[in-house]
């Protein structure tokens, strides 16, 4: 309740701050907000064509378009959020330091912007599905529930990096690198039957990553038509929950001293 009152006083300001993110973002640009659905249309079609010819398996995953696009659309909305989250903080000193707001909000923020922008990226998604013929059914509707999932662990994520960054500068430099790591162990352009010859090790970490359980789930209610097993929800939650409790307490912790790093 201590939390929902602080979005209803700062709901201005929070509404102030993710328009401004989202017009900065396209400032300039002649589409504008319509680049959200370009950008993972024009990605998925690249994709697609390359793997096409090259992906030898390719024929083992059925409407392929869709399964990319549900791969993108979950980890390009994590690496965008955490990654502009990472530096709120930092970018938004002059602003803490002459009045007194909420300091998550700034993390919390840039999530909610590139929430936004995921919403309308899921315009592309219906597009490929018209296209393709996808089979729609009711469980489509349950596509909430995985993007509520990558919403909560990427805003416990966004905290905890906003607030290591302000001291460990050097992070946002670095973390282009693991973000692009942490694509390549996440199921987003291959299929998971690939890995029967690889080692375990590598097997074990990529069905213990978060995103590939929520991947999982998003292309099991949208693509498959079935309802996802509960083991990926229970994954799904455990990740959840670790990560806004791990992000919060490290944020409380570090919030003031952030004055005097900034």
């Amino acid at each position: 309740m201590s939390l929902l009152s602080v979005f209803v006083k700062y709901r201005a300001l929070i509404n102030q701050l993710v328009m401004r993110d989202i017009k900065t973002k396209y400032r300039r640009s002649i589409l504008g907000l319509l680049w959200t659905v370009l950008n993972p249309l024009l990605m998925m079609a690249v994709l697609s064509i390359v793997f096409s010819y090259f992906f030898q398996r390719y024929g083992e995953v059925e409407n392929f378009p869709v399964y990319l696009l549900c791969g993108q659309l979950v980890f390009n909305f994590f690496n965008e959020s955490t990654s502009i989250a990472m530096g709120s903080i930092v970018h938004s000193g002059e602003l803490i330091k002459k009045v007194y707001v909420p300091k998550y909000l700034f993390p919390i923020t840039k999530v909610m912007s590139s929430g936004v922008n995921l919403l309308a990226s899921m315009i592309a998604l219906v597009i490929v599905m018209v296209v393709t013929r996808s089979r729609v059914t009711p469980t489509v509707m349950l596509a909430v529930v995985p993007l509520l999932y990558v919403l909560l662990f990427s805003t416990g994520v966004s905290l905890f990096l906003s607030a290591v960054a302000v001291s460990f500068r050097d992070l946002m430099h670095l973390y282009s690198v693991i973000t692009t790591a942490w694509m390549y162990l996440t199921p987003v352009i291959y299929p998971m039957s690939i890995l029967e010859d690889a080692p375990r090790w590598v097997v074990f970490i990529i069905n213990a990553n978060p995103l590939t359980a929520f991947i999982k789930i998003f292309r099991a209610v949208v693509l498959d038509g079935v309802t996802p097993p509960a083991i990926l929800h229970v994954q799904s939650l455990i990740w959840c929950a670790i990560a806004l409790i791990v992000g919060s307490l490290v944020f409380k912790k570090s919030q003031d001293s952030f004055i005097l790093k900034i």
